[in-house]
């Protein structure tokens, strides 16, 4: 295969794209391990289940825009809720305890959804406004991956104004570093835990209803982008947001060449660098223990 800049261009577009899904799934993953200290085995039942919200809402509105609010807002609703009624009374126990529960959770989940649209799967087409052939000047680019790139990298920009720059964020930060700081200030800490989980489920969703143009929709699409998403977060560092964005591109690059030069290694790839990282850096890119950023 002859090497083209173009050929170079495109791939680097596709890695992009990929990795803003995985920087968006890593994201949510590791806010609410940095946070509530809880290994989130649901995290792939809420991106499969964004997914399905966002098909139900073009169904009744054919509108994409709809889709991505309705997603988004219900994965972080559902996840509020699942937190307020099933993890809290898990805290303080071990980290075994939510393990177990949002793993059995995932399974209920994905079963809910197989008996309510069943096994095969469904379709969602690219938007039409979002389906041509962008010409950047230097090259062509699939104007739905222009776009997933742009969002991906605003959502990241708006979360880290949210977390250094509002007194929100400084709560998140300083319960990250020790929850006993908050509670002695008098601020809910129980609240702050629920708008963790309920941001890093939209997150969680709100990929899952991005990719579904791509990579399709079925009832088992989130099983084997968790494990990804879960590499993501462990090479960017655990409890780190800067690291899992960082980790997220790098990933979604090294996959979209693999793909391209060696598809039968594209799966080993991932974990071949996870275990490079674990040898050179335990700790990830930018991780660091007790911090969240």
């Amino acid at each position: 295969m002859e090497w083209t800049i173009d050929l170079i261009f495109q791939q680097a577009a596709a890695g992009l794209a990929l990795g803003s899904i995985y920087v968006l799934l890593a994201v949510g993953l590791t806010l609410i391990f940095g946070l509530l200290n809880v290994v989130n085995f649901s995290h792939g039942a809420f991106y499969m289940l964004g997914a399905y919200l966002g098909f139900v809402t073009l169904e009744y509105t054919q509108s994409f825009t709809a889709a991505l609010v309705v997603a988004a807002l219900g994965g972080a609703a559902i996840g509020g809720l699942f937190e307020r009624f099933l993890i809290r009374r898990l805290y303080g126990k071990g980290i075994d305890y939510p393990l177990l529960l949002t793993f059995g959770a995932a399974y209920v989940i994905v079963d809910a959804v197989r008996m309510i649209f069943g096994r095969e799967g469904v379709h969602i087409a690219t938007p039409e406004a979002l389906s041509e052939v962008v010409d950047l000047g230097f090259g062509l680019l699939p104007g739905y991956r222009l776009f997933l790139i742009a969002l991906c990298l605003g959502l990241v920009l708006l979360l880290w104004l949210l977390l250094e720059r509002t007194r929100w964020g400084l709560i998140i930060r300083a319960g990250a570093q020790d929850g006993t700081i908050i509670r002695i200030l008098g601020i809910d800490i129980s609240r702050v835990w629920l708008m963790a989980f309920a941001l890093g489920s939209g997150l969680a969703a709100l990929s899952g209803i991005l990719a579904a143009p791509m990579r399709g929709v079925h009832p088992d699409m989130g099983s084997a982008i968790l494990v990804d998403a879960f590499v993501v977060t462990v090479v960017g560092g655990m409890g780190s947001l800067s690291g899992a964005v960082l980790a997220g591109l790098l990933i979604g690059m090294v996959v979209s060449f693999v793909t391209l030069f060696a598809p039968e290694f594209q799966e080993l790839s991932i974990y071949v660098l996870m275990t490079l990282m674990l040898l050179a850096r335990p700790q990830g890119l930018l991780g660091r223990r007790g911090a969240l950023g």
